[in-house]
Parts: C-alpha cells; structure tokens; sequence
C-alpha cells in the first residue's frame, strides 16, 4: 500500500467516524462509535494474521499484535453490550492467546506459556471482582499462576516448572479457602491427587 492510498483509506475512515459520531449523538444509531472502533482494530488484526499465515517461520512475531487488536477489537464490542470487566477478559483472553498461539506455532518458545496464562488469570480475576464481587482475588491470581506452570510443566516437560506449579497452588488454595473449617483435611490429598495425574499425563503420552 502506497502513501496515496494510506492517505485515501484514513481519510475515508475519519469521514465514517465522524458521521457515526453524528448519528449516535442524534440518537439514530446506539454504540455506532463502539462498532467503528470494534471493526477497525479487527480488520488490522486480521492482517497480522495474514502476515502470518503467509510466512509463519519468519513472522511469528505478528500473532502478539494480531491477537491484541482482534481483542481490543472485541474488547469494544463487549464494553458496549455487557457492564463490568467483561471488555477486560476479552482484551486480556486474546492477547494471552497470542502467546499460546506463539508457543504452539515453534515448541522451543515455552517461555510464552507463561505471559499467557498470567493475562489469562487477570483477565477472569477482573471478571470475578467486578462481575461477581469476588474478594478472594489473591487466592484466585495465585491458582492461575500455578496452573500456568504447571502446564508448562506438562506440555514444555520442563520438570523444575511443577516446583513453583504446586507451591503457588497451595496459596492459592490456602489464601482462597481458608475461612473454611478443616481445609488442611482436603488441600494435602488435593494436591497430591492433581500433582499425580499430571505425572503420569506427562509419562504415558505419546512422545
């Protein structure tokens, strides 16, 4: 694309905005502004993508800000239909697909295991504590994040990842859940019961 023609499509952009700025302001269409937005940051993720698509190997990089605007894109269109900190999930959930998407697309990168399941985790922690009025918040970031490595520790088989895995668990579990009487009868056996399962997911799959 050429500067006349970038020149040309901003132009034609900025007129669109402006009469769906218009007609919302008159009251003719509802969330016309949301949608232009929404619909702007999809199609510019959607060429990332396809940037990808074209050259996977050399250009992995665009599947991080093809993912965020395909987010924010989403993002716009859930802020103007649902209350809360759904808008965040949704930003927050594709960008941390990105990374899955990253790990999945070259297994040497494990390490974007990590960034994906701690956006993931913010993402549902801001839902529960808008939506739901979660106070445990911290149990539930630290249940995340124990999971996230325990995943890595599954999928990548990086053996040290269950260590921090099963730690951040266990906080997760005992900052969440301690209200509860005798939750020391049931966070023990838990944890051995997930740690075991995952053993032996992680020996017996095909290699």
């Amino acid at each position: 694309m050429n500067r006349s023609n970038i020149r040309v499509f901003i132009g034609g952009a900025l007129v669109i905005l402006g009469v769906l700025m218009l007609l919302e302001r008159i009251g003719v269409i509802r969330f016309a502004v949301a949608i232009f937005w929404a619909v702007l940051f999809l199609l510019v993720g959607a060429y990332f993508l396809y940037r990808f698509a074209m050259n996977g190997n050399r250009e992995w990089w665009a599947l991080i800000p093809g993912f965020a605007l395909i987010g924010m894109g989403a993002s716009a269109i859930v802020s103007a239909v649902l209350p809360g900190n759904w808008s965040g999930l949704a930003f927050l959930g594709f960008l941390g697909i990105s990374f899955l998407a990253v790990y999945f697309n070259n297994r040497g990168r494990w390490w974007a295991i990590i960034p994906a399941g701690v956006l993931i985790t913010l993402g549902v922690t801001a839902v529960l504590t808008d939506a739901y009025g979660a106070r445990e918040t911290g149990g539930i970031f630290f249940l995340g994040l124990g999971l996230t490595f325990l995943l890595l520790a599954v999928l990548a088989s990086l053996q040290w990842a269950y260590i921090p895995g099963v730690i951040l668990l266990l906080m997760g579990v005992l900052l969440g859940y301690t209200q509860f009487t005798g939750v020391f009868n049931y966070v023990w056996p838990a944890a051995l019961i997930l740690v075991g399962l995952l053993l032996i997911f992680q020996f017996t799959r095909p290699k």
